[in-house]
């Protein structure tokens, strides 16, 4: 598993949505868990910029197919699949959080297969 990063906030913010997710997402709020809990956290005024953190606008590719989608990573009450507002509780959600630019990660889909995907670039949102 590549190393990830992330703020303070977001750590304590993910780890209780986590917590309140599992009896009814339990498998990608167990992989949020073990994301959150691997976690570097840094001070919330830490500089990352390219780092995927809440609110960033990602562009990653599914390194099986070779497309390249363009997504915000949001809270669930926030997500629009219309407006590319994925959240962080979905599978491809929970494994982009904390990723840098260029680092690979594979998650577990719905369907019990495993994909991996690249992060290209990242914008914070601001």
């Amino acid at each position: 598993m590549p190393p990830i990063v992330i703020t303070a906030s977001e750590a304590h913010r993910l780890g209780a949505l986590a917590d309140s997710s599992m009896a009814v997402f339990p498998r990608v709020a167990q992989f949020l868990a073990r994301e959150t809990d691997r976690a570097r956290v840094v001070a919330d005024d830490s500089e990352l910029p390219d780092v995927v953190r809440m609110g960033s606008r990602v562009r990653y590719r599914d390194d099986e197919t070779g497309d390249v989608r363009e997504v915000v990573l949001v809270y669930p009450h926030e997500a629009d699949i219309a407006l590319r507002r994925i959240s962080v509780l979905t599978p491809v959600g929970a494994a982009l959080i904390g990723l840098s630019v260029g680092q690979t990660i594979d998650f577990k889909t719905p369907s019990h297969q495993t994909r991996a995907v690249t992060i290209l670039a990242v914008k914070q949102q601001s």
